[in-house]
């Protein structure tokens, strides 16, 4: 799958379960490490940690096997690493705290 699909296809497996605020950041020209963050709100510790899983396991049903994932055990930050396409499914909270928008924008 191509970049771009992949991150099409993250964003459309976040909105299955109702993943909130979802932003998409082209940092292509600021990072070799990755290409696009995906971020996302979820209600709930159960909200990001099911958003995130979602995630991993549609894309390994499509051959899209994630390289990692974290934060799964604490719920607050679920970051779900693709290589190319990283996806943070974040409490607002976290999300408030952290400023990755900010921070990458």
């Amino acid at each position: 799958m191509q970049t771009e699909q992949l991150r099409d296809f993250i964003l459309s497996k976040i909105e299955d379960l109702k993943g909130r605020d979802i932003q998409v950041l082209d940092i292509r020209d600021k990072t070799d490490v990755t290409d696009f963050l995906v971020i996302c709100s979820g209600n709930s510790k159960t909200h990001v940690r099911s958003i995130a899983k979602h995630v991993a396991l549609e894309a390994k049903h499509v051959g899209e096997v994630a390289l990692g994932m974290e934060g799964e055990d604490d719920g607050e930050w679920v970051l779900v690493d693709f290589g190319p396409v990283v996806a943070h499914v974040m409490q607002d909270s976290t999300r408030d705290f952290y400023q990755l928008e900010k921070l990458w924008g």
